[in-house]
């Protein structure tokens, strides 16, 4: 890694940005494929999709019914049948969730407030309480808006998508992205600040309500996107990084000067380079170096970056700076919510690190490591440094939401744990806090090898395919069930 700048030094503007971006790839050749990462992102064959969680913001995509504003275990969604919406991939945002089939649509449901669901909801029906009816809930807000609570495709001609093939996709709390075969990616949505709204593009777009191309920032293909709270790194073929969004915690990988905050709003390389794969958290970023590195900056109050034991109240990274795991490590995927971090490795095996409040890190009290930070009160908090998680199986893949962490196991079960008062956790009527990973075993799921998971901010989604009869039948003969 190394951090660079032209000479004469940059200034702000667009031909300083095109010599930044030359310059990186005189000096290094193209390291990365689209390939490299379509398995973590598209399965071979369509998907049930799952939801639990919290839905008051319409977030479940389980329709307008008041009574799918609380789904405390995994169910199936019936909007998406497997033989028919064909169901390949999804993203889940803070409150949102995008979708892509086998025939290249993409499909949204969830809140719509800052325009993250890419078509118009606007001519949703009026939902009212029935009066009459036997609900004991003490719910006063009825059903939910129909346009939104649905999973819906965009118009096809918001997108050139029959022209070119979606490879991933990917979304913040507030805004969407579509990445495409050519490279080419288009948005929607908005960023969000501590102020409220801080806008879309530069200074001339403060709400994006349909899908819209982004001016191209790099020289080669775009490979991968990663997505926060109100931020999103792209990487290209060059291992080269962009930032685009909120950089207020230093999330974007440089100073944001409070008078230039709008300076942000388009996608920048920030001299990181030499990656082959990204990742975010909330308020933080990481970044996976060609030589195995991995690095992290921003938000670091309770140790999410994992680069230092000291703890310190309002921490930040200002620069991407080696994450602490120990020599050798190969890593292979990150995920990471507000505050706390995982790392999984090429072996499966999970390093977890950041704030314990509600156990987001799914380490046992009673197992807490010597670099532990206790507060003044002597209670723990946080684990600063990357922990290995033992006595679990081997996983596979894994998501985190703001508090809580899901993990896939190799045999395609679902684990969870962290903070279980809105069911995000999946794991049944409790609300209890979830210490350490727990086996998702629910009707819905149980004879399914899931292959993706993900997390938002108060609910998870799930997806993957029914297993045979004799897998099924092995499987459980594992599990005793």
């Amino acid at each position: 890694m190394s951090k660079r700048s032209a000479s004469p030094p940059l200034t702000p503007g667009k031909r300083a940005r095109k010599h930044l971006v030359s310059t990186i790839h005189k000096h290094y050749e193209l390291i990365n494929s689209q390939d490299d990462y379509k398995y973590m992102y598209l399965s071979l064959q369509p998907l049930d999709i799952f939801c639990w969680g919290t839905g008051s913001m319409c977030e479940l995509g389980l329709g307008p019914s008041a009574k799918n504003k609380e789904v405390k275990r995994p169910r199936l969604n019936p909007y998406l049948p497997r033989d028919q919406a064909k169901i390949v991939s999804f993203a889940v945002g803070g409150m949102h969730v995008l979708a892509l089939d086998q025939d290249n649509h993409v499909w949204s449901w969830g809140t719509n407030d800052s325009g993250a669901l890419g078509r118009d909801t606007s001519h949703a029906n009026e939902q009212l309480k029935d009066m009459d009816a036997d609900d004991s809930s003490d719910d006063e807000d009825g059903d939910l808006n129909d346009q939104e609570s649905t999973p819906i495709k965009l118009p096809d001609e918001s997108l050139p998508l029959k022209d070119h093939k979606v490879v991933q996709l990917a979304a913040t709390d507030n805004l969407s992205c579509v990445l495409l075969d050519n490279g080419e990616v288009y948005a929607w949505g908005t960023f969000r600040c501590n102020e409220g709204i801080l806008g879309f593009y530069k200074d001339t777009i403060k709400i994006q309500n349909t899908p819209w191309k982004v001016p191209s920032f790099t020289t080669s293909k775009v490979v991968q996107m990663a997505a926060g709270k109100d931020h999103i790194l792209f990487l290209d073929e060059g291992g080269v990084v962009y930032a685009w969004g909120n950089g207020q915690q230093y999330q974007l990988g440089r100073k944001i000067m409070e008078r230039s905050r709008l300076r942000t709003l388009d996608p920048r390389a920030f001299g990181l380079d030499k990656v082959k794969y990204i990742a975010t958290g909330e308020n933080h970023s990481f970044a996976l170096t060609r030589d195995g590195r991995l690095y992290s900056w921003g938000l670091n109050q309770f140790g999410q970056c994992g680069v230092s034991e000291e703890v310190d109240d309002g921490a930040l990274v200002t620069v991407p700076t080696e994450v602490l795991l120990p020599e050798g490590t190969r890593v292979k995927m990150v995920s990471a919510g507000e505050h706390h971090s995982m790392v999984l490795t090429e072996e499966g095996e999970l390093y977890t690190f950041g704030r314990l409040d509600m156990f987001e890190i799914g380490i046992p009290k009673a197992k807490l490591p010597e670099q532990t930070y206790i507060d003044a009160h002597g209670k723990p908090r946080a684990v600063p440094v990357p922990t290995k998680l033992v006595e679990v199986p081997r996983f596979k893949n894994i998501a985190a939401g703001s508090h809580h962490s899901l993990a896939i196991s190799e045999d395609g079960v679902v684990f969870s744990w962290g903070f279980g008062e809105t069911y995000a956790v999946g794991l049944g009527p409790s609300g209890d806090d979830i210490e350490v990973p727990t086996r998702i075993k629910n009707t819905a799921t149980q004879d399914h090898d899931i292959i993706f998971v993900g997390g938002g901010g108060q609910f998870s989604v799930s997806g993957g395919i029914k297993l045979n009869d004799q897998d099924a039948e092995k499987r459980a003969d594992k599990y005793d069930d």
